[in-house]
């Protein structure tokens, strides 16, 4: 089985090529997942690699951007390459299957039409992050739908025997 899930923030903004044959979306990026540390001991973070595919990849490019909270599913994969130097480097990333995008905003260069909802407060200790709502749009309001007028069914023929024309029941015809 080859599996993973990670959570993590965007460490730069996600960069997409296109294959040359197909002409196939590739986005690259690279997160900050904190791995569990003892007390006392100092916190350790790892930097995974993610490449995703297709439209996926194009979305990526589109709505991420550093710092961005992500989701990401989907399998290892090993690979090496040899470097200017001449040096074998061995590399391991991560193959999305499926990004989850777990916090929206706007982007500074182009507005999406996302928009957060909240709005940094003065901070009174910087150990504590407040927020404040930003004020709620008015519900808008909606016509009541006409009401719909039921009309009685005619009563339609009840045929009293349903069994075809030149059929005769038998015991064995009785499954009981």
């Amino acid at each position: 089985m080859n599996s993973v899930v990670l959570i993590g923030r965007l460490t730069r903004d996600p960069e997409v090529r296109y294959t040359s044959g197909s002409q196939m979306a590739v986005c690259t990026f690279s997160i900050a997942i904190d791995r569990p540390a003892r007390q006392g001991e100092e916190r350790k973070t790892d930097f995974p690699r993610i490449t995703v595919f297709g439209k996926q990849a194009e979305n990526c490019e589109r709505f991420l951007k550093k710092g961005r909270l992500v989701g990401v599913q989907g399998r290892l994969q090993t690979g090496s390459y040899t470097n200017k130097d001449g040096a074998t480097v061995y590399t391991t990333d991560v193959v999305a299957d499926r990004v989850e995008f777990l916090e929206w905003g706007d982007r500074q260069s182009q507005n999406d039409g996302y928009q957060q909802s909240y709005q940094r407060a003065p901070q009174s200790t910087p150990q504590v992050q407040q927020y404040e709502q930003a004020p709620a749009e008015p519900a808008p309001q909606y016509q009541s739908a006409p009401q719909v007028q039921q009309y009685e069914q005619a009563p339609q023929e009840i045929k009293e025997d349903f069994t075809p024309e030149g059929f005769t029941a038998i015991e064995e015809d009785i499954p009981f």
